[in-house]
């Protein structure tokens, strides 16, 4: 079994997510791609604007759109701190046979040596790290790089839009759109 992990805040989970992970789960040949949305992230913190519950489901709702993919709550259910090594040693449990894929954005990328047991994390899953074209970023020894299409859209620009009252339409799937305006987010 092939597993990818895909794992960040996902505050709002948006397009360039989907599309990302769409395009890792085709040139890896992924069996599953799991999104795993962060309780809290040690290099992150204080950034998140939504509750970890409001972006667990905006989570489940944005990989609901390809039957490939899942959502795990693992490091919601944790709670505190996510630290990444302690994720893929669950799923190495959980799933001891799979050839496990940790995917990340190159931003996440390049802050790998300062993560808790950088080489530890390399042991337990092959980093993969997802770069869009054109995008010249200096990554750690070690990673593997698959270059995904460009989407320029980012969860900072998609909160400012919802707090200036303008139109998030095509920037996220339209369920979380709906999730975000239900549920008053980002105001």
């Amino acid at each position: 079994m092939k597993l990818g992990l895909f794992g960040g805040t996902f505050d709002p989970p948006h397009v360039g997510h989907f599309l990302a992970a769409v395009d890792a789960a085709d040139a890896l040949a992924l069996d599953r791609l799991v999104w795993v949305p962060a309780a809290m992230q040690p290099l992150k913190e204080g950034v998140g604007s939504a509750a970890a519950a409001h972006r667990l489901e905006m989570a489940r709702l944005a990989a609901s759109g390809d039957p490939r993919f899942s959502v795990d709550a693992l490091e919601m259910e944790r709670g505190g701190l996510s630290f990444t090594v302690d994720t893929l040693r669950t799923f190495r449990e959980r799933h001891p046979g799979a050839a496990l894929f940790l995917l990340l954005g190159s931003d996440a990328a390049a802050q790998l040596p300062k993560w808790r047991e950088p080489e530890t994390v390399r042991k337990l899953a092959e980093v993969v790290v997802l770069t869009r074209g054109g995008e010249d970023v200096a990554l750690p020894d070690g990673v593997r790089t698959l270059t995904t299409r460009r989407v320029d859209v980012s969860a900072t620009e998609i909160r400012a839009r919802v707090r200036a009252g303008r139109s998030i339409s095509g920037f996220v799937p339209d369920a979380v759109a709906g999730y975000i305006a239900a549920h008053g987010l980002y105001r």
